[in-house]
């Protein structure tokens, strides 16, 4: 097997982007403080055509050199806006978007089996590295998924759960659209 160059990767240019047809999910993202971890949330959204971000109380927002470090410029190609009010977006968002917390709570559905349905589409809310999603923002959640651990953590990294539950998002809607 050889390794592929970037030049063969038939990556999209970022106007190609903006107007590539995008997965039914936007992220919030509820008082995320490491940039790093900002930054690589906007690199996956990028990788699996998320529609938007939201940047919500503390978490900073673009320009700013640490989270370019990891975003790699996705920045530029994922549209975003920053809020300061997560409650009143997720209000707001419902409207349009069955906002789901990604916690553990009771009565959480583990991801493994959540099923999304193809006419959907999903607001999908991070926490804070310590305190997780805020009770306030779960509250105003029209419900909650949980990755399921087995190890001796009890919880994962922000920037790792995003990826995990995008990735599993998009690969269920993916099946279930045909487009895989």
């Amino acid at each position: 097997m050889r390794k592929l160059k970037n030049s063969e990767l038939d990556r999209l240019d970022i106007d190609r982007f903006k107007g590539a047809s995008k997965t039914p999910l936007v992220l919030v993202l509820d008082n995320i403080r490491s940039l790093n971890n900002i930054g690589s949330v906007f690199r996956t959204a990028d990788a699996f055509l998320i529609e938007k971000i939201y940047l919500c109380g503390i978490t900073a927002s673009p320009p700013h050199k640490d989270i370019h470090k990891t975003a790699l410029g996705a920045t530029e190609s994922v549209a975003w806006e920053y809020r300061k009010n997560t409650v009143d977006l997720l209000e707001e968002l419902q409207k349009e978007y069955l906002c789901l917390a990604v916690e553990q709570t009771e009565n959480a559905t583990p991801l493994n089996q959540f099923s999304p349905k193809p006419s959907n589409k999903y607001a999908l809310v991070f926490g804070n590295e310590v305190k997780g999603v805020s009770q306030e923002a779960v509250n105003a959640c029209q419900g909650v998924l949980e990755i399921p651990q087995y190890g001796t953590k009890h919880s994962l990294n922000i920037a790792v759960s995003a990826g995990i539950v995008i990735w599993d998002l998009w690969s269920k809607l993916q099946h279930i659209t045909g487009r895989d």
